[in-house]
């Protein structure tokens, strides 16, 4: 790990504390003053740059401050930690101004200043480890005209510091587009903090956001800096604001009216130079007409709205970013990358992701670590997937018109035909449970295409979100896939024989009764039984 810098002239204070952190297994390199300080920095590699830097405010040749003013000029991102015997309200307040982590006044208690070091080490790995994610994180990726939409909206922005609102579905990559606003401002080199509101407990989340002063709850033993702190100079990313207390939402619409705050026991103003961006994935004019969020909240957040479509909205890019998370699950597990079938592709086409993008990076992830080949095929795709495809590559090849049947019978034999290519794990479990259910079905079933009644059956009901569009959609991909001519022909015919074997089996082979009910006539529901062989 890096070293800890201390730079201080009294050379009792660097003796205790290089004693106290080397007991803590951290390393340290020890200045008598800034300019010394100013030199090493310069010829620093990355192993011997600091850490953190721990330095006296009043010394011989040069300030602490000072020093702290260089050093953010030059390493915005380093804890400075600022000592002094003189503890007086203006160093405190220059200090914090300067943008130091943390004021130690002199003389300290050594367990709680090596704490205070410790909190600083730890704060400081969580920073670097965020900086190498959104620097190793690709552009965003998406063809469909959507996203092109947003990458335009984006572009728009680029010189502007406005409020951003993004709404859209939970793992549409709400994150995403927000940290792409930052890198593409004025701010892209201020620091980008990240807060979800839903995920911290109420009582929690004022401190978090503001901050506390020391004393101002139980527990609360030392000055903590909030995220608005934090954010200072650059962007704040509030996600699921929906979700914020009403109480907590007029403290943060004061400071979207005039940048200032006070910490949770403070009596002191603090302003925070800091460009707002929010998510949510819940309407927030109804919440407002639910009383459940401030209307003057909402204007001030919603100056710039970007929607952000969900992943079935932009299914042409479902492909790119399968081998792009392919790739990556890769790298992470230090293997070589998988290949994916177009069957396998056209079977994630065609899902609807109910989780967006998250959900797609997850199955990749899955895919990974459980397909036994290099090569992905449809067999190989998680149980919700799979199940469809299967059943729906069974019916790919051409296949004669049916005789007449009782659709409900259909179904349960639908369910229990093992497939074409080979049982799946997942099928075989979840095939018998439906089957066992094949005979408390609705007849109305029946005019699922055949497409999508595996899917039904053997999940129990379109957990996967697929609907009976999407499983005609859904075979008219496998179809083209394999070539055929004849897919309208296909297609309308299997259509047309569902519907009107559904009809006949409501009205127990009526053909008037089911002609009405299905709003044609009488001559029409005659002539397509003879022309679709229904006899």
């Amino acid at each position: 790990m890096k070293p800890i810098w201390i730079v201080d002239d009294d050379q009792s204070i660097r003796f205790v504390l290089e004693k106290a952190l080397l007991r803590e297994n951290l390393r340290t390199r020890s200045f008598t003053n800034p300019k010394d300080v100013i030199a090493a920095l310069e010829d620093a590699n990355d192993e011997e740059a600091p850490q953190i830097l721990v330095s006296d405010i009043r010394m011989p040749g040069g300030s602490g401050l000072d020093l702290l003013e260089k050093v953010k000029a030059k390493h915005p991102g380093l804890p400075v930690i600022i000592m002094t015997a003189f503890s007086d309200l203006d160093s405190a307040v220059s200090a914090f101004q300067g943008g130091a982590f943390e004021y130690l006044p002199k003389p300290f208690d050594l367990p709680k200043a090596v704490e205070l070091i410790r909190r600083a080490v730890e704060e400081s790995q969580r920073e670097e480890v965020s900086e190498e994610r959104m620097a190793a994180a690709p552009e965003m990726l998406g063809q469909a005209s959507a996203m092109q939409d947003v990458f335009r909206a984006i572009g728009r922005l680029s010189q502007s510091n406005v409020t951003v609102m993004i709404t859209g579905e939970s793992g549409s990559g709400k994150e995403l587009v927000a940290r792409a606003l930052h890198k593409h401002s004025p701010r892209t080199n201020g620091p980008f903090v990240a807060i979800n509101t839903a995920a911290i407990p109420k009582d929690l989340l004022e401190s978090e956001l503001f901050g506390h002063e020391r004393g101002a709850f139980t527990g609360a033993q030392t000055m903590r800096r909030g995220r608005f702190e934090q954010a200072d100079g650059g962007t704040l990313f509030l996600d699921e604001i929906g979700d914020m207390p009403f109480d907590l939402q007029t403290r943060l619409l004061r400071v979207l009216s005039d940048g200032h705050f006070y910490r949770v026991g403070g009596h002191s103003a603090v302003k925070a130079n800091v460009r707002v961006i929010a998510a949510t994935h819940q309407n927030l004019e109804q919440r407002v007409k639910d009383g459940a969020f401030r209307e003057d909240l909402f204007h001030r957040l919603n100056v710039i709205r970007l929607r952000l479509p969900a992943l079935r909205e932009r299914r042409e890019d479902i492909a790119m970013l399968t081998r792009h998370f392919l790739h990556i699950s890769a790298q992470q597990l230090g293997v070589e990358a998988k290949r994916i079938s177009d069957a396998a592709l056209a079977w994630l086409g065609v899902f609807a992701f109910p989780g967006n993008v998250r959900q797609l990076e997850n199955i990749c992830h899955w895919l990974t670590v459980m397909a036994p080949a290099q090569m992905i095929e449809p067999k190989d795709l998680p149980p919700e997937i799979a199940v469809i495809a299967s059943a729906t590559t069974d019916r790919a090849a051409p296949n004669t018109t049916p005789p007449v049947h009782d659709p409900a019978s259909e179904l349960t034999s639908l369910v229990s035909a093992p497939s074409a290519s080979g049982p799946h794990p997942a099928h075989d479990s979840q095939a018998h449970t439906s089957s066992d259910r094949g005979s408390d079905m609705s007849p109305a079933q029946g005019l699922l295409p055949d497409a999508a009644v595996p899917a039904r059956c053997a999940i129990g009901q379109l957990t996967a979100g697929v609907s009976w569009e999407l499983g005609l959609e859904a075979e008219a991909v496998i179809l083209l896939a394999a070539g055929r001519h004849d897919v309208w022909d296909e297609l309308t015919r299997r259509f047309e024989s569902r519907l009107i074997q559904t009809a006949l089996a409501n009205t127990k082979g009526r053909r008037i009764e089911a002609a009405q009910r299905l709003g044609i006539g009488r001559n029409t529901i005659t002539r397509k039984i003879q022309e679709l062989g229904l006899q």
